[in-house]
């Protein structure tokens, strides 16, 4: 299958990609994701997580963060194109403004009997997992932090069983006390 094109020139030997972490503030009503989705897709820029949800009920506001990678002026193209549409309220690039505290949670359930339970919850414990369901022939863990964290969870229980996992995606948002809406 051939590679999408993209729209902007490849990057010069003093551009780099790099990975960002956008923040996005839009009404919660139906297509907004699909339009803000769509302008990274209709670029050929991937998407290497997205989370949603409704963050302010009342006000019917939802949070998008997407973590992708591109050159800064292409981010910085991306960032005004979303500013453009209608349901935007804000769009911040959370990894320009510092480093961002960011988690992701993952389900991970593993097979195994005798020792290899034994060593999953020795390993599980190591790593703060909690187990949320369990059988005499598996245990499903929950586990949350940086992605890195959970990748060397995941390499660790391979070994041992692992069966399935589900993750939700990085969730961020800026240190300091200041939020989105404040400038």
């Amino acid at each position: 299958m051939p590679k999408t094109q993209s729209h902007y020139p490849e990057p010069t030997q003093f551009e780099t990609v790099e990975q960002h972490t956008l923040s996005i503030l839009v009404d919660n009503e139906p297509g907004v994701l699909a339009r803000v989705i769509g302008l990274f897709s209709g670029r050929g820029y991937n998407i290497d997580s997205l989370t949603v949800s409704e963050t302010e009920h009342e006000k019917h506001v939802s949070r998008i963060t997407i973590v992708t990678k591109a050159t800064p002026m292409v981010l910085a193209q991306m960032r005004h194109q979303l500013e453009r549409l209608i349901p935007v309220h804000r769009v911040i690039d959370l990894t320009r403004q510092g480093t961002p505290l960011q988690r992701e949670l993952a389900l991970v359930k593993v097979a195994g009997l005798g020792d290899d339970r034994v060593e999953a919850l020795r390993l599980a414990e190591a790593f703060r997992a909690r187990v949320v369901d369990a059988s005499t022939t598996h245990f499903i863990f929950e586990v949350t932090g940086r992605s890195t964290k959970i990748d060397q969870f995941l390499a660790l229980m391979a070994d041992i069983g692992l069966v399935e996992v589900s993750r939700t995606g990085i969730a961020a948002i800026s240190r300091g006390a200041r939020g989105m809406l404040q400038s």
